[in-house]
């Protein structure tokens, strides 16, 4: 595989792949433990239960935890580990084709939907918030708008150049765009849920 010149190569989002795809991962198999555990005993104290309000055996427990018919966190687990083979690849100097970078983003596009559905039925159905589940929501979103800006700005993606140049912009800005994200996430948490007062 061709190496990238220094100079080329994105290290910032291949450190960034790796540190969030490690925190994604880490995540991912700590809910994949802890519905191992409930299987093995439906009334098993899990380590992320802490109230009423802050739990993760109810999402595990309910329809919304396993959508396609096996735990979320396998999905997690497999494309977190995407992503961290992705950034260390970058790292030890490989270039992907525009075809890997777009189905890299399909794939983040994906999460991201999943995530935002996920979000809407922990706040608005379930009525419970799963700390390992928010761990996820927390690096989904960068991820996600790193991909996708560096795509854009980069032509992976094919469109105008004023596009690019916006793309370029924004790609600066994701960690304020990320803490946006989550701030909004929070404030509808709160005002559907009460959490503040409930915890």
């Amino acid at each position: 595989m061709p190496r990238l010149e220094p100079s080329a190569r994105p290290t910032g989002l291949a450190v960034f792949l790796i540190v969030a795809g490690a925190i994604g991962l880490a995540a991912a198999f700590t809910l994949t433990l802890d519905k191992l555990h409930l299987l093995a005993d439906p009334n098993a104290q899990l380590s992320c239960s802490f109230s009423v309000l802050i739990g993760c055996a109810t999402n595990l427990s309910s329809p919304q935890g396993n959508i396609f018919g096996f735990p979320n966190s396998l999905i997690g687990v497999m494309g977190w580990s995407v992503v961290i083979t992705t950034g260390a690849a970058i790292l030890a100097g490989a270039r992907f084709a525009h075809w890997y970078w777009i189905g890299l983003n399909v794939g983040a596009t994906g999460a991201i939907a999943l995530v935002i559905w996920l979000i809407g039925q922990s706040i608005f159905v379930l009525d419970i918030l799963c700390p390992w589940c928010m761990v996820t929501w927390a690096v989904a979103f960068p991820t996600f708008l790193a991909v996708t800006f560096y795509n854009l700005k980069s032509g992976n993606i094919p469109v105008p150049e004023s596009v690019r140049r916006v793309a370029s912009v924004a790609y600066a800005w994701v960690p304020l765009i990320t803490l946006g994200c989550l701030i909004t996430v929070a404030v509808i948490a709160q005002l559907q849920m009460d959490f503040l007062n409930r915890l």
